[in-house]
């Protein structure tokens, strides 16, 4: 889970832009090497769903800013999107927010053998977090985690509809 230095300056020169907006940066991920591509995945700070709409205002406010500090070296793409159902567990807020739904982590190195996890996201500790990995827990510690996102299932779907529907209202 740590964070390029790259992505935690970008992030630092965008998200207060984008809170002022109403939204929260999920991740921000470069990739390629002849064209790269800078994905920012954003969601509402309401709990309400994005549509194009929202991915093409954060695009034009993002693109500003990176227009005056440039930290992007020659040409690259701009990639605006919602995190989705799936959605990457990049802080350790996300993973207590989503407690109690079933998530897919890896680690960077084995721990008590194995590098990838599958199980029940039970709690965060200053440390890491705890998941219920069959039948045991196991507490991976947030520098060890190398990517981690949600496992759609039909709890999640179901949570997901109630906290749209709660953010309509």
């Amino acid at each position: 889970m740590a964070g390029s230095e790259f992505a935690d300056r970008v992030e630092r020169l965008i998200a207060p832009s984008l809170a002022d907006m109403g939204y929260t940066v999920v991740r921000i991920l470069m990739t390629g090497q002849q064209r790269p591509t800078l994905q920012i995945m954003a969601e509402r700070s309401d709990g309400r769903g994005m549509t194009v709409d929202d991915c093409a205002e954060i695009s034009r406010v993002v693109s500003a800013l990176l227009d005056v500090e440039d930290p992007v070296r020659g040409a690259y793409t701009l990639e605006v999107s919602s995190p989705g159902l799936d959605r990457p567990l990049v802080k350790p807020g996300d993973f207590a927010r989503f407690a109690g739904h079933v998530a897919r982590v890896e680690t960077r190195m084995p721990i008590d053998g194995r590098r990838r996890f599958r199980g029940t996201l039970v709690a965060t500790t200053e440390r890491g977090v705890r998941m219920g990995v069959e039948g045991a827990e196991v507490e991976l510690p947030f520098d060890a985690i190398e990517k981690a996102k949600l496992v759609i299932t039909d709890a999640l779907i179901a949570d997901t509809m109630k906290q749209a529907e709660s953010a309509r209202k």
